[in-house]
């Protein structure tokens, strides 16, 4: 009887036959001062600083989130430069802390996609990789349609009385 093939599985290949992944001097630093990543935090102190230290990694080693940074900082100085009401801000805010914590998302779903994979080709890391990409992608768009609402009305305006 022929045997059918195997489905591809979503397990990682053995430790052996795996390929280490080139680290920043700050990931092997991270790596170092988080070697009990497993312990539940004993405090709420200390759930902040793992927090804060999830966003510093982002920050330092993800070059989309470091663009969704400035551009929200530049939108948010817009806003309080046009003398935008306080909940049209308060929209702004929160679209921008959405786009941020997708951006966290997609980085920790990369990492755990590549911890299970490491450097070899899976259809299903593909996937997941593309669609947390995609979700942080389609929450851009979506913040470009809340500018435009929110935000270009007051601009256009201004702009006039200034060409007038």
């Amino acid at each position: 009887m022929p045997s059918s093939p195997q489905p591809p599985s979503s397990r990682p290949p053995e430790v052996t036959a795996r390929m280490v992944l080139p680290l920043t001097d700050f990931t092997v630093k991270t790596m170092r001062s988080s070697r009990s990543s497993w312990k539940v935090a004993t405090n709420l102190w200390v759930s902040f600083r793992y927090a804060w230290s999830g966003i510093t990694y982002s920050f330092q080693t993800q070059r989309n989130f470091r663009i969704h940074v400035v551009v929200g900082l530049c939108t948010l100085s817009l806003c309080l430069w046009l003398g935008l009401p306080a909940t049209t801000l308060a929209i702004v805010a929160l679209t921008i802390g959405a786009i941020l914590a997708l951006e966290l998302l997609n980085t920790a779903i990369e990492a755990v996609v590549d911890l299970c994979v490491g450097q070899t080709y899976h259809d299903l890391a593909k996937i997941a990789k593309d669609c947390a990409a995609g979700a942080v992608l389609l929450a851009a768009i979506a913040a470009i349609g809340v500018a435009a609402v929110l935000i270009l009305p007051t601009v256009l305006e201004r702009l006039l009385l200034l060409a007038t």
